[in-house]
């Protein structure tokens, strides 16, 4: 098993009538975009089903320079009908996402400083996940 550090959020850059899960998500990174799978160990979709995407021993293809040591979850929506950035998650989600951030930090040892947005990380201009990590994981003590 590889060693992990970082739990990185991401959004599908999705309105919220577009109810998709990893096998779109795959099949854009794989047909599109020429990658060997989906970029994302795990998926929430609109109803809260956790998807296993690549799986968590393989490195990821989300967050170039810190794939190696991080896991990526994506969830479902993101950005609105007009594709702006906005938080559309729905509870179900939002539920779920905690639940397997979580669930990551407590078996990898990974603290909350440690779980950041895609836009958080250095050199990233997209506004990916649409909504602030820091804030929500303080939220949640």
């Amino acid at each position: 098993m590889r060693t992990l550090d970082k739990i990185v959020i991401h959004c599908s850059a999705t309105p919220p009538t577009m109810d998709i899960g990893v096998k779109e998500i795959r099949s854009w990174h794989v047909n599109e975009r020429k990658w060997r799978d989906i970029g994302y160990h795990f998926v929430v979709r609109r109803d809260g089903e956790v998807q296993l995407g690549r799986p968590i021993e393989m490195q990821g293809a989300h967050a170039r320079g810190h794939n190696k040591t991080s896991v990526g979850v994506c969830w479902v929506g993101g950005v609105d009908k007009d594709m702006n950035p906005e938080n559309n998650m729905t509870k179900e989600q939002e539920a779920e996402l905690w639940c397997t951030v979580q669930n990551l930090m407590l078996t990898y040892g990974i603290n909350k400083d440690q779980v950041v947005g895609h836009r958080d990380l250095p050199g990233v201009t997209k506004a990916c996940p649409s909504f602030d990590v820091k804030q929500w994981i303080d939220g949640k003590d």
